[in-house]
């Protein structure tokens, strides 16, 4: 089992930062593969960014590309998602998600095996 838990969440102007952590415990955390995920109110949950277990390999959704990126500290057990240039459109409930093979990055919500409890960002316009 897994474990993750996420923190960092908030209220934010549009065109601002904020940074999403993400904190593993249960199984090595270098051998997962981990992703970011959101969901606003009335929409399915998308994909946001995903990082292979080592970090070599990265993913983002066409959405974020450019504002957001993915690290890991596999030292401390922690992902990130730091995100820049904010925008209303971003407001969601940010998931913190993990898979057990962890070579690949997938943007496929299915193919993550554990999830957090999910944390609140909302950007002001």
């Amino acid at each position: 089992q897994v474990q993750l838990v996420e923190s960092g969440g908030g209220l934010v102007q549009a065109g601002g930062s904020l940074r999403l952590s993400c904190a593993a415990s249960g199984r090595t955390f270098s051998n997962l593969g981990m992703g970011w995920f959101r969901q606003a109110p009335g929409k399915e949950r998308e994909f946001v960014a995903g990082i292979s277990r080592g970090g070599s390999s990265t993913d983002y959704a066409e959405s974020v590309k450019g504002r957001f990126t993915i690290p890991r500290d596999n030292a401390k057990n922690l992902v990130y998602l730091q995100m820049t240039s904010l925008k209303p459109e971003d407001t969601a409930v940010y998931y913190c998600a993990a898979r057990g093979f962890g070579v690949v990055v997938t943007t496929q919500a299915r193919s993550y095996d554990y999830w957090g409890q999910g944390t609140q960002v909302t950007v002001a316009s």
